[in-house]
């Protein structure tokens, strides 16, 4: 069966607000200055721990798992409520469902926060999996993370695709053998979706492009 790959943060809600002001909580814990958030869009998508080693300048395992720990302690009770699901994003999964494809979320983001995250915005009812890193950082690299999720499902690279803002998202299904379908409302450079099949500038062109995608010869 035809599947998308959903990636979350950028893709089907704007969560930076959240992730930027739990960042700078962390940092500001870990007596440094909090960068504006306006600068930290950057890190909204790649693993936590990776930010942190950039914003600390730092490779120290326990400095890095202090700031994360400090991260979670704001995302867990205020951060995750920071976010909202994009305009149209409710229509499009629902448009998504009716082509008969299954859904699958794939993110780097912890799983149990993923998780908290749909439920409360009621967008659970649309997938069949729900996948995502381990509270240990398991499966935060996004191609280590669609690798996993085409085992597990028993999915093959020329029935699936991912939909994507960020460029974990393109280089991780190029990896893996699959097409990505990039969105530019969200988080990601142009640069970064260089590679993209396609591009969905809003999330109702998403539907349009899945359909041309899987009628694609050749593909991926």
């Amino acid at each position: 069966m035809r599947t998308v790959l959903f990636d979350l943060d950028g893709t089907l809600t704007d969560s930076g607000p959240g992730i930027t002001a739990c960042i700078r909580h962390a940092m500001t814990q870990m007596g440094r200055d909090a960068p504006d958030s306006e600068t930290l869009h950057w890190c909204i998508g790649p693993p936590l721990s990776a930010s942190f080693a950039k914003l600390l300048s730092t490779d120290d395992p326990a400095m890095l798992a202090q700031a994360v720990s400090h991260y979670r302690s704001r995302f867990a009770t205020t951060g995750f409520l920071e976010n909202a699901v994009y305009d149209g994003v409710v229509d499009m999964l629902e448009r998504v469902r009716e082509q008969r494809y299954r859904m699958h979320l794939v993110t780097a983001k912890p799983l149990p926060y993923a998780t908290k995250i749909v439920e409360h915005f009621d967008l659970r009812r649309f997938f069949d999996g729900l996948y995502g890193s381990g509270m240990d950082g398991t499966h935060g690299d996004k191609t280590e993370l669609i690798s996993h999720v085409l085992s597990q499902e028993h999915l093959t690279a020329r029935d699936t695709v991912m939909v994507g803002d960020r460029e974990h998202d393109v280089i991780g299904s190029a990896h893996c053998g699959i097409g990505c379908i990039g969105v530019s409302y969200g988080y990601g450079t142009a640069a970064e979706l260089r590679g993209s099949r396609a591009i969905a500038a809003r999330p109702g062109d998403i539907p349009g492009l899945l359909a041309a995608y899987f009628e694609t010869p050749g593909k991926p």
